[in-house]
């Protein structure tokens, strides 16, 4: 199965989490089965009842109503209740792909029913209706996108359309493969009733245009360098990454006394809580007063303090060229002032802000505001980089990890698993492509065509490459390889990550720098997003008849 076809079958998996409720239905409305309360009751109306109601669950399954009822209105589209549920099951399936596997952290059972389960206690909102309202939102944001591209003579290119075509001639093979008769039933279990394929048409369409045009729009911006340089003149260092070491000496490490109860919990005195304030400060300004000529100095001390005489290997944590945005907030003003040099180290208060249970905030932050110190950050400076070094232009031949279906039934074939005999035979493949590739013209053209023939990754059309790499976007195999300091043009390798083995081949260095492209995109992301909230603004919502979307739906099977 090509790289590809792995990635549709997954979104496949993913859709079909979510339809055990649907699939009960689908097996119901098969059996044709026609229950009447009005049986035991009235002899007479049996047969009226039971024809009514056979139409009745004719109508039901055939989505009619689903398809005829206005769920939404959103500017001037009118949207029926199958096509608000096509956002609304994709909201689900996104949240349940992104944290379905603890989604008890946000207070979600996915064995229970959607609209039996509260988001909000103060409001009363169930899980549906929130997944609902995002929905409704999604709509939103397409609908807005959607119109302004045909507002602006935008429209799908030929291998956009194509692609959706792929995706729906795909639908028989996932039909068969999950058994259901056709492409239509299966749509129908994943989106309810209301489903076609012209609808689902309709909406992968209108989703793809909407995703392709702010994509457009994006990409049309042009920054020059005097507009680059005046971005980064106020805030220069958010561009730029830096190296420190950092220890954090918590106060509740200096507690002493106490007060058990009989519940086991200790409890300590203000004056206790206090004390072991000052002990951390105290230790945290032993630390920074010293001097240091490595970072070796400086862990040396932090073993040395008598809070530490029990503790094995204790020692700072390295931050190596970290992005400004990721630095800790408690210590980012210190670690990126301009003035800062290596070797120097300072104690900084972690604090926290509160206000007394009962307490009402105030317009003025020090009228009910209390601080608590809970301990102290010593950084141990390193330097900084600029980031003003060039991007990478790369390709690569990913040769995937494959399970050997012909071992015992009892071998984990799970994807995440792989034997050593798995592995090696990705390596030794790779390794073949390699020399097939230096006993041959070795150039980048025959290198592309290699990868076009044999990678698992991309659709056989870009000859492996990536242009404009920057540090972090790739796996840590590939980003270290690319970003090596001794790389350049021509360089080969075969390098391992958790997907297979690359065959690696180095283009070049990119015109573009890393600290120009996050300036740049800070600045596209800023216009886009004013452009896209205006577009926003101008789109209203009016809510209809939500009756035939599956509010009750189960996610998983208890």
């Amino acid at each position: 199965m090509s790289a590809s076809s792995k990635k549709k079958l997954r979104k496949a998996q993913e859709a079909e989490k979510l339809t055990e409720k649907q699939l009960k239905e689908q097996k119901e409305a098969k059996q044709l089965k026609i229950y009447s309360t009005l049986f035991v009751v009235v002899l007479a109306l049996v047969v009226v009842a039971a024809v009514w109601i056979g139409v009745s669950k004719t109508v039901e399954n055939s989505g009619v109503r689903e398809r005829s009822t206005t769920a939404v209105t959103i500017g001037e589209h009118e949207l029926s209740n199958a096509e608000l549920n096509y956002f609304y099951i994709d909201a689900i399936n996104k949240f349940y792909s992104d944290y379905g596997s603890y989604a008890t952290m946000f207070g979600l059972d996915t064995t229970l029913p959607l609209n039996e389960q509260v988001v909000n206690e103060e409001t009363g909102l169930t899980w549906a209706d929130d997944f609902l309202n995002s929905a409704k939102e999604n709509a939103k944001a397409v609908y807005a996108l959607a119109d302004e591209a045909k507002a602006q003579g935008y429209t799908l290119t030929e291998d956009e359309l194509a692609a959706i075509d792929s995706d729906l001639a795909s639908l028989e093979l996932y039909a068969n493969l999950y058994g259901y008769t056709d492409a239509q039933t299966y749509l129908k279990a994943m989106y309810g009733k209301g489903a076609t394929m012209e609808n689902y048409r309709a909406y992968a369409e209108l989703t793809t245009l909407a995703g392709s045009y702010q994509a457009y729009y994006a990409n049309s911006l042009v920054y020059d360098d005097a507009d680059l340089r005046e971005a980064e003149k106020d805030n220069y260092a958010e561009y730029s990454s830096f190296s420190y070491n950092s220890y954090y000496l918590s106060a509740s490490r200096f507690l002493e006394g106490g007060t058990t109860g009989d519940d086991g919990n200790t409890t300590y005195s203000d004056a206790e809580t206090a004390a072991s304030v000052s002990a951390a400060e105290e230790a945290a300004n032993i630390l920074a007063g010293g001097e240091y000529e490595s970072v070796a100095d400086f862990d040396a001390a932090i073993a040395a303090l008598e809070i530490n005489a029990e503790t094995e290997n204790a020692a700072s944590t390295a931050y190596e060229d970290h992005a400004y945005a990721k630095i800790n907030s408690v210590i980012q003003e210190w670690v990126t002032d301009e003035n800062r040099q290596i070797g120097d180290v300072a104690s900084i208060p972690s604090v926290t802000h509160s206000h007394e249970e009962g307490e009402e905030h105030s317009d003025d932050e020090d009228a009910s505001e209390h601080e608590t110190i809970n301990g102290y950050y010593v950084v141990y400076f390193n330097g900084s980089n600029d980031n003003t070094f060039a991007l990478a232009n790369v390709r690569h031949i990913l040769v995937a990890f494959e399970h050997d279906h012909n071992e015992s039934e009892e071998h984990d074939h799970s994807e995440q698993t792989y034997t050593d005999a798995e592995k090696a035979a990705a390596k030794n493949a790779a390794d073949e492509l390699l020399a097939q590739w230096k006993a041959g013209d070795a150039t980048e053209e025959s290198f592309a065509a290699l990868a076009n023939e044999n990678s698992d990754d991309g659709d056989g059309t870009t000859g492996g490459l990536y242009e404009d790499v920057y540090p972090g976007q790739m796996v840590p195999s590939f980003n270290d390889w690319c970003f090596d300091e001794s790389r350049k043009t021509g360089d080969t390798e075969v390098i391992e990550s958790e997907y297979g083995y690359h065959v690696m081949y180095y283009v070049s260095d990119s015109d573009t720098n890393y600290r120009d492209y996050q300036i740049r995109n800070a600045l596209v992301t800023e216009a886009t997003n004013s452009w896209f909230n205006a577009l926003l603004e101008n789109m209203t919502i009016t809510d209809g008849n939500t009756a035939y979307i599956s509010k009750d739906l189960v996610l998983t099977a208890a």
